[in-house]
């Protein structure tokens, strides 16, 4: 019901707002478990991905965002729970493996779960390496990954603003490009650690090339997460 709400009311509003640009939309399978595996350029990401794919689609969210304070931490808070989010504390091994084993719940009822490979926000505009959880997923789930590269969603919402703003007429509007699904299903007779490995590096190199970005080559280590 919440998502039918979201979908037919509330998506139109949003839209006009934001004014997002959609390439390759003829990608997104209909059905079936899909891993949305993204960039991560601002907080808005997250509502803009959910934005413009036509099925429902699930995240792990920073647990601060479930722990803010005052009306707009309820707001918050209770968005992303009726969403389907589910809070991950940044640095707990032991939490973003189990909330990575509540993705594979997710994925093995057919759902769409999306993941930001490098794990935080990027505060310079560069794409970051992969963290190999991204890999750990697929190999658990068996599903296909659908890569995203977005672009200028910061300007909607910056790194620090307190809320997005809306995309007048001259300035750039955001872009989300996807691209055709991935399999690696070929990659299961490696061993798990290698193949997690190329997994994560490949979703990110796809990544980059949709989103046009410079590649940093490191871990992103900002004390944002996102």
């Amino acid at each position: 019901m919440f998502y039918t709400f979201m979908s037919r009311v509330v998506a139109p509003i949003l839209r006009l707002l934001f004014r997002p640009r959609v390439e390759g939309l003829e990608n997104v399978p209909a059905y079936g478990p899909l891993i949305i595996a993204s960039n991560h350029l601002s907080f808005i990401d997250s509502f803009i991905i959910p934005l413009v794919i036509p099925r429902p689609v699930t995240y792990i969210a920073k647990a601060d965002y479930f722990e803010q304070s005052g009306l707009k931490g309820r707001f918050v808070r209770w968005f992303l729970t009726t969403l389907g989010h589910m809070p991950i504390r940044r640095g707990a091994q032991r939490a973003a493996m189990g909330a990575l084993e509540q993705a594979v719940e997710v994925l093995d009822n057919a759902g769409a779960f999306a993941i930001y490979p490098e794990g935080t926000r990027s505060r310079d505009g560069r794409l970051y390496r992969g963290r190999t959880g991204t890999g750990w997923l697929v190999l658990a789930s068996g599903a296909r990954v659908l890569p995203v590269g977005l672009q200028h969603t910061e300007t909607l919402q910056p790194v620090g603003a307190s809320l997005p703003r809306p995309c007048w007429p001259g300035r750039p509007r955001p872009t989300v490009h996807i691209g055709p699904v991935m399999d690696f299903t070929h990659y299961g007779d490696l061993p798990p650690a290698k193949a997690r490995r190329i997994i994560t590096d490949e979703i990110v190199e796809t990544i980059q090339k949709l989103s046009g970005q410079d590649y940093a080559g490191s871990y992103n280590h900002s004390a944002d997460a996102g």
